[in-house]
């Protein structure tokens, strides 16, 4: 199929822009570089500098590109700064998302995948987290990506465009060419890294008392390449939804940095701070629709796995997309 892949500079889309080519698609990449890198986009897809809020830019790029599919994943996506200026989370996850929705449908797009998160559930009423949960979100983030969930239902009724929404859990890991490169980066796995790398002195763990078994948050950790997979079989006919991707098993804060120490082969520092406001004690997936409907299946379930794939990425490419 020709995939019009947005945010395909970045983290996750650079890897689903690879393993789409990978599977035979033609790849068309629109992004406008405020978190992404050129250097990240696979020189077998075709690219486009540009703003999904620039309307016409988008309508021509998609005509022109004779997209079949559309893939979106540019977003602002960190919780802390949407708190602290929604309008940008609302004006360019919503109104902007909205130029490429009207686009997809004057150019006949039969499939729409989206990129959406756990954050629309909010707190969890149980665990592990299925589809049926109620979605109350906590945050303008979680609310700009259920605003668009919405928008793409209607879009669904009334003009016919089938779509899937995947939400994330906590992506991870990298392939062997591209890998986790955010200007400001919130991650857990990348920011233990640095210290192993030699680049930060020590990590924090935000939390000790939390009733787990060592005290720290749990969180489910899934592999970018099986992300992309997902997004992959997502292109197929008839399937169509709301699937949430993730390994169905926690790990927690502290088992992440004894996994990176084990996997650097070198210590790290962390520091013990205090909670951050609204963090659950555990986030877990349970992705039985996606794998009972879509035929997905984690290939890299281990966390050991994931943070391999990351160190021999970071240690490869220090600077991350700088050199």
């Amino acid at each position: 199929m020709n995939v019009f892949v947005t945010g395909g500079a970045g983290y996750i889309g650079s890897v689903c822009v690879e393993e789409l080519l990978n599977a035979g698609h033609a790849v068309t990449v629109f992004d406008n570089l405020s978190e992404g890198h050129r250097s990240a986009v696979d020189v077998r897809a075709r690219f486009i500098l540009g703003d999904l809020a620039d309307r016409d830019l988008v309508a021509r790029s998609l005509t022109g590109a004779g997209a079949e599919a559309v893939i979106h994943f540019a977003a602002h996506a960190l919780v802390g700064e949407s708190m602290q200026n929604p309008g940008k989370y609302f004006r360019n996850n919503v109104a902007n998302g909205l130029n490429l929705l009207d686009a997809a449908v004057v150019a006949r797009v039969r499939k729409f995948v989206f990129s959406s998160t756990c954050a629309t559930y909010g707190v969890p009423e149980k665990m592990p987290m299925d589809e049926s949960l109620s979605q109350r979100p906590v945050n303008p983030y979680g609310e700009s990506k259920l605003m668009f969930e919405k928008m793409l239902q209607w879009y669904q009724q009334l003009h016919g465009l089938e779509f899937v929404a995947f939400r994330y859990f906590n992506a991870a890991g990298a392939s062997h060419k591209f890998g986790e490169h955010h200007r400001i980066e919130t991650h857990l796995i990348p920011n233990v890294l640095k210290v192993a790398l030699g680049q930060k002195e020590e990590c924090e763990i935000f939390g000790t008392d939390y009733p787990t078994p060592d005290g720290t948050c749990i969180r489910d950790y899934i592999h970018i390449a099986d992300l992309a997979q997902a997004h992959i079989l997502a292109l197929a006919p008839t399937k169509a939804g709301f699937f949430n991707l993730g390994n169905g098993a926690g790990y927690s804060v502290r088992e992440v940095i004894q996994t990176c120490e084990r996997i650097s082969g070198r210590p790290i520092r962390a520091v013990e701070k205090l909670r951050r406001p609204g963090d659950p004690p555990r986030l877990v997936a349970a992705a039985d629709r996606a794998i009972g409907e879509l035929g997905w299946r984690p290939a890299f379930a281990k966390l050991d796995d994931i943070v391999a794939s990351a160190w021999d990425w970071h240690r490869r490419h220090p600077n991350g997309y700088r050199g």
